[in-house]
């Protein structure tokens, strides 16, 4: 409990901190999108309470603003690969037979993929050729990564699912409330799903930092938030260069990433410890 409690009490603050960002831009009186190439690779000082970037930028107000959009890819993210895991693990158990294999193929298809390289060959199509927002755009980028992180991370929602479906659809009580006649839907929404919770909780957890990392990792290689809009990942990307000369640039966004995933995997760590009632 005490994992969970400090793993939730650190994604308050971050997603807190974010919300705040408009504010904290306004009482510091500094645009994070503007430039200002006079105060370029400023320490941290009063007026630049983390320093400024290459191109004068603020970095509080811009890590602030970037944790909007990789909390929130992340969170979207998760929860899509979740809904989408959810339905297609519980639906192969539920039929079982060919729906079952088809669900359980088409999973072992996806894992046998190299992930990584095809995520890199999607976030670099052009989505304008079928009707999406062009990249570059902060919110057609966003509906963007989302989509091609929720398209590899169901995979493994999916086979929790369905092994906790099969686990319970066996059991006693679940064969005994069929026999009296309950039906389907009861069944399902009675004894299914409500057990599926605690691990799916766990998986879900684990996904939001999984998105956040892969969201870093393709907008640190340029394919993912188009500048001028700030991720934590493009952050990290514009600072490479800067470790030695300027090395707040890429302190903050790496360790706001690390901060991040730290608390989804103890919120995680947490919830299986309560699960199993340690």
């Amino acid at each position: 409990m005490t994992r969970l409690r400090l793993g939730l009490a650190i994604l308050l603050l971050l997603a807190l901190a974010a919300a705040a960002a408009p504010f904290v831009a306004g009482a510091l009186g500094h645009d994070p999108f503007a430039p200002d190439l006079l105060v370029r690779f400023e320490p941290p000082s009063a007026a630049h309470p983390l320093g400024t970037d290459d191109l004068g930028r603020d970095i509080l107000t811009r890590l602030l603003y970037g944790a909007r959009v990789s909390l929130a890819v992340g969170l979207a993210a998760a929860l899509a690969a979740t809904v989408i895991g959810t339905a297609a693990g519980v639906f192969a158990a539920w039929r079982g037979g060919a729906a079952d294999a088809l669900v359980m193929r088409l999973a072992d298809f996806m894992l046998a993929l190299p992930a990584l390289p095809l995520l890199v060959l999607l976030a670099a199509a052009d989505p304008s050729r079928i009707g999406l927002p062009a990249r570059g755009e902060a919110t057609g980028d966003v509906l963007r990564i989302v989509v091609i992180l929720a398209l590899f991370g169901w995979i493994g929602v999916a086979r929790l699912a369905r092994a906790a479906a099969l686990t319970t659809l066996s059991r006693d009580h679940v064969r005994a409330a069929r026999a009296l006649g309950a039906t389907e839907a009861r069944v399902l929404c009675r004894h299914v799903l409500p057990a599926l919770l605690p691990p799916v909780a766990v998986a879900t957890a684990l996904a939001v930092a999984g998105a956040i990392l892969a969201e870093s990792t393709l907008s640190f290689l340029g394919l993912g938030i188009s500048p001028p809009a700030p991720s934590w990942g493009n952050m990290l990307a514009n600072a490479q260069e800067l470790v030695f000369s300027a090395p707040w640039a890429a302190v903050w966004p790496g360790l706001a990433i690390m901060v991040t995933v730290a608390g989804c995997t103890l919120v995680a760590d947490g919830l299986r410890g309560r699960r199993r009632g340690g």
